[in-house]
Parts: structure tokens; C-alpha cells; sequence
């Protein structure tokens, strides 16, 4: 027996600032452009429809508002949390394509359902390349759910979005593994403040994709099961520039395959979310291929023969005890997961190769994977060269996550 994936897409773009005066962001055209590159066939998941989002539209929104559309977003994600609770209980793994990141507050709505109805906690697995920590405690204003979107779904901001159906927070901030940020992001010491456990991403590559992901897992194991929330942004630019915020020192496409491997190995894992991939900075599609190689590697662990249906275990107590070197109470071990092999064809080897392509000039040590091994650029994955419209590596929108 296998897990049955099924994907819904959620092209919302409510949560970013527009990147210019006459334009509207275009990750709204993610799903669809996804699609495209035969997501679907090649998950051999079902085909769990889109849920429309309201018309973009700032109207006259200006600094000192609040969350520019929180009453339409406040609305989508009640509409799409039960979308996402429909999925589950059918038994299958949901994967929603996004999107902004403000799709994270239907799926965090759908898990705090979902915990309540079986008396347990449900965690969350953030991978991204910022925090999205800005919240009015720490910012003079807000503005752009998708770049305050962990900060909500943690308790932190207006009532209308932070607590839809008066749930609050949806995550404990106990219950919260964010991984891949940079190591200067801007709210970092407010991640630590506040308890949330992270590993940016200098640690992530000091310790392997795969032990990250194992990390992961012993710190949600109080927990009845988790969400696994992906911004494609944690990828370098110099692979991924097709985001609204592209921000240098990301890991490479050949991590977050092993990396969303491992997290999904098990029955504990309810579901993944994909977000801010923009196709409007990835004309030829080369992008797009990309992200679908990699999620069909990173989800072949569901799909696989003898997976394990979803199971939510009764949460335990964080209790005192010995602290672990984030100051969190020590957690219990749980066996390494296995890496994924892609259903449709081999696994692309470290440096982003696969077989029958030319190696890239650059090669890891085969050790790469060792706790304080070096890696460098040899584990970005080489892509075919855009055409002369789209932005160079590095370069990109701006920063639309942010308010203007």
C-alpha cells in the first residue's frame, strides 16, 4: 500500500506588496506553471482541484493599516484549511501549490482543526529562506502577510489573521523547526527569544541535508504529527531567482531533494505547502523543471510501496529535563530516514548531475554530507541558460514581501 498524494493548488498572491505601481506579483501563476511540467503524472497524485482567490486589489492601503487584504486572506484561509482537512481525512497526503506564503495561514488553521479533533499538538517544519517574523512587537508597522506569515501563525499580530475562529496561536512556538534561514536574518535573535528552534543555513550544510531533516524530526516528537511548510527562496539565486526576495547564500537543489526527503519519510508527516515560486522571472520554463524534479525526487518516500498512511500520535508534555543545545528540553531519537529514489527515474547525484548528463565542474568531496565538512558551490545545481529577458543570478523583483 502507498500514500496517495493529492494536489491543490492555491494561487493566491494576496500577501505581497505589488513589485511595481502598474503590475501584481505573478505567483499566482505558479500552479499552473508547475503543472505544466507534468507534476501531477509524475506524482501519480490526484488531482484535488484550485481554490480562487480573491481579486488583488491594495485599493488605498498605506503603511499603518494593518495587513494589506487581511479580510480577503482572513476568508481564503478558512476556505482553504477545510480544503486541506477534506484531503487528510480521505487518507491522502495533501500538496498544496501556492502561492505566497500567506497560503500558511489555511494549512496552520487546517493543522490547529486537526489537533484539536484528535487532542494532540501539530508541529511545523519551516523551510525558508527568511524568518517571516514581522509583527508589530518588533516592526514599526506591518503590511505584507507573506513576509509576516510565521509571526501569525505563531499568535503574533491582528486577531482577523492570527486568530481566525478564535484559535490562537495555531503552532505553539515550542512546536516550530525553521530551517534554511540566512544566518543574518534580521529576526533572528526574536526566532531565539521566542523559543522557536532553528538551523540556518550554515548549519544546515555543516550537518548534511539529511541529518537536518532527522534534527527535525527529534524536535517535533512531542508532537502528534506536522506540516511542512517550503518557500522555494530558501534555494540560492544563483539556482532560483524566480522569487519575489531572492536572498544570496541559499542551499541548492540537490539539499532540499534529500532535506524534503527525509521529512516526509514518515507517517508523522501530514503534508507539504510550496510557495513564491514566480513565473514571470522563469520565461522558458527552466525553473519550473527544476522545482518539479526535485519535489517528484523529495516526495517519492510518499508514494513508495510499503509508505505508511498518515498517523497522528496522542502529543506529549514538553517536560523539564536536560536541554538540548538550543535550549529546548532534549527530545527522543528517531532512525534516519531514508533518502528518496525518484519513481520516474535515478536520483540527481550531489552536485545536481543525474545520470547520462555531464557533470558540473565543480564536485563536492564525497563526504559532504559529514558533520563540518565544507561545501561550496559544487552542490548548485546547474539549469539551462534562460533567454536574455530574465534577470541574471543574484538579481530579481524586489523585496515585495515587504510593505512599500
Amino acid at each position: 500500500m502507498m500514500r496517495r498524494i493529492a494536489v491543490l493548488d492555491a494561487p493566491t498572491n494576496l500577501g505581497l506588496r505589488p513589485p511595481t505601481a502598474s503590475s501584481v506579483p505573478g505567483c499566482a501563476k505558479a500552479p499552473g506553471a508547475l503543472r505544466d511540467h507534468g507534476l501531477l503524472a509524475r506524482l501519480r497524485a490526484r488531482d484535488a482541484g484550485c481554490l480562487t482567490p480573491p481579486r488583488y486589489d491594495p485599493g488605498d492601503w498605506r503603511p499603518g493599516d494593518g495587513v494589506c487584504h487581511a479580510p480577503e486572506i482572513s476568508t481564503y484561509s478558512a476556505a482553504l484549511a477545510d480544503r486541506i482537512g477534506a484531503i487528510i481525512d480521505r487518507g491522502e497526503f495533501p500538496l498544496v501549490l501556492g502561492g505566497d506564503c500567506s497560503v500558511l495561514l489555511g494549512s496552520a488553521l487546517a493543522m490547529h482543526r486537526l489537533g484539536e479533533a484528535v487532542g494532540g499538538r501539530i508541529g511545523l517544519v519551516f523551510v525558508d529562506g527568511h524568518s517571516d517574523f514581522r509583527h508589530p512587537g518588533n516592526a514599526s508597522y506591518v503590511g505584507a502577510a507573506a513576509g509576516e506569515d510565521l509571526a501569525l501563525v505563531t499568535g503574533r499580530g491582528q486577531p482577523d489573521l492570527a486568530a481566525i475562529e478564535g484559535r490562537r496561536p495555531y503552532f505553539r512556538d515550542v512546536d516550530v523547526v525553521v530551517l534554511g534561514i540566512r544566518a543574518q536574518d534580521e529576526y533572528r535573535l526574536d526566532l531565539q527569544a521566542a523559543g522557536i528552534t532553528t538551523r540556518p543555513v550554515p548549519a544546515l550544510r555543516a550537518e548534511g541535508a539529511a541529518r537536518t531533516a532527522q534534527w527535525a524530526h527529534e524536535q517535533l516528537v512531542d508532537c502528534a504529527g506536522y506540516w511542512v511548510h517550503i518557500d522555494v527562496d530558501v534555494l540560492d539565486p544563483a539556482v532560483m531567482p524566480a522569487v519575489d526576495a531572492p536572498d544570496p547564500g541559499g542551499i541548492a537543489f540537490a539539499e532540499l531533494e534529500i532535506l524534503l526527503a527525509g521529512l516526509v519519510d514518515t507517517p508523522h508527516c501530514l503534508g507539504v505547502e510550496l510557495t513564491v515560486f514566480d513565473p514571470d522571472y522563469d520565461p522558458d520554463g527552466a525553473y519550473a523543471a527544476e522545482i518539479v524534479n526535485t519535489v517528484v525526487a523529495g516526495l517519492a518516500p510518499v508514494v513508495a510501496p510499503g509508505a505508511l498512511p498518515p498517523r497522528l500520535l496522542p502529543s506529549g508534555p514538553v517536560a523539564p529535563g536536560p536541554r538540548a543545545g538550543n535550549g529546548r528540553p532534549e527530545r527522543g531519537a528517531v532512525p534516519v530516514p531514508a533518502v528518496a529514489v525518484d519513481p520516474i527515474g535515478p536520483p540527481a547525484a550531489v552536485d545536481g548531475s543525474r545520470p547520462g548528463e555531464p557533470a558540473l565542474p565543480w564536485q563536492p568531496a564525497p563526504d559532504a554530507e559529514a558533520p563540518g565538512a565544507a561545501v561550496g558551490p559544487g552542490l548548485l545545481r546547474r539549469v539551462a541558460v534562460p533567454d536574455a529577458d530574465t534577470p541574471p543570478a543574484g538579481d530579481g523583483p524586489p523585496a515585495a514581501d515587504d510593505p512599500a
